[in-house]
């Protein structure tokens, strides 16, 4: 019965932070490839909940009425109860949102894509199959200083927030190696999508 399952075609794309998904989902994009970003999602949700945010913050986390998302996410990043307070709010609605757009993509009946960044961390959605973005620790590390302008430590506290790039690898349908150029990138996403597809 397809209304158990409203993943029934979906494929996750996750890896850590720097590892190159946004990349992927675009080179997925141009194979035809529907996706849903979880992320976007959820900065939707945030913009609809403004009010309800200001409520369970402060309205100092709200900017020009919107969520000021860079200081709501230093407060959270530092402070374990408020991250599950804002969590156990946006959460539910991040997850019927993406429900909802799965089930239009559903109706195509072949395989598409749902980028969620903390898939095997939060367990959340019931999806079979993944594709994990991969690169060793040492270039994710390097990517990251250089994407973010931090320094190694910062690099490192931040990709210490995720679980290990090597057991997410070890838990993946399909894995994707990003520790080259473009060109392999493009020729690992083409191996893939061989593989879903045929």
């Amino acid at each position: 019965m397809p209304s158990d399952n409203p993943f029934k075609n979906a494929i996750v794309l996750t890896g850590g932070i720097a590892t190159g998904k946004s990349t992927v989902a675009s080179l997925f994009m141009l194979h035809g490839f529907l996706i849903i970003d979880a992320d976007k999602v959820a900065h939707e949700v945030l913009d609809e909940e403004v009010d309800t945010i200001a409520s369970l913050f402060g309205k100092e986390y709200i900017k020009d009425a919107k969520v000021d998302r860079k200081k709501l996410g230093n407060l959270i990043f530092n402070d374990k109860e408020q991250k599950q307070k804002l969590e156990a709010f946006v959460h539910p609605l991040i997850k019927q949102k993406i429900v909802d757009k799965a089930k239009i993509f559903e109706l195509q009946n072949k395989p598409y894509l749902i980028d969620i960044p903390l898939f095997f961390e939060k367990g959340n959605y019931d999806i079979k199959s993944s594709i994990v973005v991969y690169t060793p620790k040492d270039i994710q590390i390097q990517r990251l200083m250089k994407r973010d302008s931090c320094s190694s430590d910062e690099a490192i506290i931040k990709i210490e927030n995720q679980m290990d790039i090597e057991d997410k690898k070890e838990k993946a349908t399909y894995i994707i190696d990003n520790s080259k150029d473009l060109k392999n990138l493009q020729n690992e996403v083409e191996r893939v999508k061989k593989l879903i597809v045929d």
